[in-house]
């Protein structure tokens, strides 16, 4: 199953004059140690969309994400949600880690850790009630997962740990989602489920961010794409940024499938 290709005008990717764009960036610098890893970067991103980043290794794309996030100091720039700066905007945004940063060791159940995407509907220190543990059943029912609801997490797969961290983001009810190599380690159906889901926020008119590494499927899973290599190369929908003139500015050449995925944008195939 893969999301159906765009082919829309250029004018749906263009928030209308009186609507914000669903994340603002502007100057945005980040460093660590010093270095720089991001560097001046800009974006006006339109809401309702899949909007997949991509980029060579050390490019900055998990950074871009922790920075709009405020998990990361900047050392400038201004990131705003829909206009607003974030932490006014907070309770608007759902986060999907990588799941390699995740402690599965923790002693904690699918359920438990779908009902703490909740938290902020609950208040912290107040007791998680039986509405919230039918809404975050029927969170994990939406990937897949309702019959491992009491399975601890260090017992799940790789694949089945990152539908229940998806069912965390959707039972938050967000407006705009952030979601960090969703796809990587995980089997072929958590794939589809994946992309169906990605498919079904968009539908229901969320704003979605996934940072991605498979070149060759990039037009079949977005609509919008972010290059980066630590400034941003291209930005804007698929089917005019995604070139190889812009593929070999972000990977200059280095990535073994770059000319693969140039062979496959100049037969229009997957």
């Amino acid at each position: 199953m893969r999301l159906q290709t765009l082919s829309l005008p250029e004018e749906r990717f263009k928030p209308a004059t009186d609507q914000k764009p669903a994340l603002h960036v502007r100057d945005l610098t980040v460093a660590y140690d010093r270095k720089p890893v991001l560097w001046d970067v800009d974006l006006d991103v339109p809401p309702s969309l899949v909007a997949g980043i991509v980029g060579p290794n050390g490019a900055g794309k998990s950074t871009l994400i922790k920075a709009v996030l405020d998990l990361v100091p900047h050392a400038s720039g201004v990131v705003e949600i829909f206009g607003k700066p974030y932490r006014r905007q907070r309770r608007l945004v759902g986060y999907v880690p990588q799941r390699e940063s995740v402690d599965w060791d923790y002693p904690i159940t699918a359920l438990e850790l779908v009902a703490m995407g909740l938290y902020r509907k609950i208040g912290w220190c107040k007791p998680v009630t039986a509405p919230h543990r039918c809404r975050a059943l029927e969170g994990l029912a939406e990937v897949g997962m309702a019959a491992l609801a009491h399975r601890q997490i260090s017992r799940l797969s790789g694949g089945q740990q990152q539908r229940i961290f998806l069912a965390r983001a959707l039972v938050q009810d967000a407006q705009i989602y952030f979601m960090d190599e969703p796809f990587a380690g995980v089997d072929a159906a958590t794939e589809k489920a994946i992309i169906a889901i990605l498919q079904r926020l968009r539908e229901q008119g969320k704003t979605v961010f996934v940072v991605h590494h498979d070149l060759e499927s990039v037009r079949h899973y977005f609509d919008y794409l972010i290059m980066l290599n630590m400034r941003v190369v291209a930005a804007g929908p698929v089917a005019d940024v995604f070139t190889s003139e812009n593929l070999r500015r972000t990977y200059g050449g280095r990535l073994t499938l770059l000319d693969r995925a140039v062979d496959a944008i100049g037969q229009g195939t997957h």
